[in-house]
């Protein structure tokens, strides 16, 4: 001041701040708790999973060749209950995904926020690893979506749930094969360390826990996967009653309860298959025709035929089934009678006019087999017009799609 100079103040120092980027904002691997988490608890629920995709993979490519049966394949006749047993396990290892599939998922959520590595071989499986579980999570879910839609006959999209079923589910299985070859050092790994250890087998040191988390307070790890063991054993409980009986009081989630005409359930009725007034009209005649030959019958004349009575099981792709005794004429005895030999491929008509499946090939070995029925009565007594009245297919080891109702018309291509 005495000096005569004036003293200005220097601008404060202002440090420059970077903006959060958006991968800034997202949380991180160490955000999250792993108190319950952790690829020990991954790799013994994946396992599970993996194994309930196998079967129901498997017992559905069957299902899809027993329906689309290829030139070269020969579905047997025997065992009676083969499609009834594979079926029902499709539709229960499906439905016991549902919960392995979301511990899964839970148990994995904070790798999702893991950071890629720098460009290099680690970057090149990192990037492996995310595409194959993207396309598994996006295949499963859809598979499961679906597949309990249409264990409950509910369609609310516009395309063929078959094929599409069938061609996500070959996704989904090479999607599986990718991921568990990516992931197998670190599966092999957790599954050799005990489920609580504290540290994951993969080399990534485990978040911090939370403050006022412990491991010896709470649910643990193993608690965990015991309450996970139970919530897929109660799925399975709450399906299987649709192909065990004796299961069918307790399984909630059973898409058929056994009842309905004549102590069998009903998928198609009469009247959604437009047939009423036409299956019953006292003028219905059966035309059975071969190399340009052709005879009729009524039914009368058919249960004055040699009748035959066996105990079958009646199976459908929703997994339901039921067992019932069927009183009929043999198929062979029919396609004999034309002059035919007994192994022929016989092409069944329906006089259905709504909904699919109106017509179904009856391979040469099926129409052999003195199990195979063109059945007049069930249960001991005339068939119920829902039930396929004046007369219906029933064969063994074979769908229900197929076991065609109201008959019209048997076509023999020996």
């Amino acid at each position: 001041m005495c000096s005569g100079r004036i003293l200005v103040p220097h601008p404060p120092t202002v440090l420059a701040v970077k903006p959060a980027t958006l991968l800034d904002r997202l949380p991180k691997v160490e955000d999250f708790s792993y108190r319950l988490r952790g690829p020990q608890v991954t790799s013994r629920v994946g396992r599970w999973l993996g194994v309930a995709f196998a079967v129901a993979f498997l017992t559905g490519v069957w299902s899809h060749l027993q329906q689309d049966t290829p030139g070269w394949l020969s579905v047997p006749t025997r065992p009676v209950r083969l499609y009834q047993v594979t079926q029902g396990l499709h539709i229960i290892a499906g439905t016991v995904a549902v919960p392995l599939l979301l511990v899964k998922l839970w148990s994995v959520f904070p790798r999702f926020f893991q950071r890629p590595p720098r460009p290099g071989r680690a970057l090149l499986v990192h990037l492996l690893e995310r595409l194959s579980i993207g396309v598994l999570m996006a295949a499963a879910i859809f598979q499961l979506v679906t597949g309990l839609a249409n264990s409950s006959q509910w369609y609310p999209w516009s395309f063929s749930f078959r094929s599409t079923h069938y061609a996500v589910a070959w996704v989904a299985i090479t999607a599986l094969i990718v991921h568990v070859a990516v992931k197998l050092p670190v599966i092999r790994a957790a599954l050799g360390v005990p489920v609580e250890a504290a540290v994951p087998p993969d080399g990534v040191e485990e978040p911090r826990e939370h403050e006022g988390e412990t491991r010896s307070g709470g649910l643990t790890r193993r608690g965990l996967l015991r309450t996970t063991w139970v919530a897929a054993g109660l799925a399975a409980l709450a399906t299987a009653g649709a192909s065990v009986p004796v299961l069918r009081n307790v399984s909630l989630f059973a898409v058929r309860s056994g009842e309905g005409p004549q102590g069998l359930p009903v998928n198609r009725s009469a009247d959604a298959a437009g047939v009423v007034g036409i299956a019953d009209d006292p003028d219905w005649r059966l035309e059975v025709t071969y190399q340009g030959e052709s005879r009729t019958y009524d039914r009368d004349e058919l249960m004055a035929m040699p009748q035959s009575t066996h105990v079958l099981p009646i199976a459908c792709v929703e997994g339901w089934s039921a067992t019932a005794t069927w009183t009929g004429v043999r198929m062979a005895d029919l396609v004999t009678a034309m002059g035919a030999p007994a192994a022929s491929d016989v092409l069944v008509t329906s006089m259905q006019r709504f909904g699919a499946f109106g017509a179904s090939l009856l391979p040469e070995d099926h129409t052999a087999d003195p199990l195979t029925l063109l059945a007049l009565q069930v249960n001991g007594m005339t068939l119920n017009l829902d039930h396929g009245y004046p007369c219906r297919i029933i064969a063994p080891n074979r769908p229900g799609v197929w076991q065609t109702k109201w008959v019209q018309r048997l076509e023999i291509d020996a």
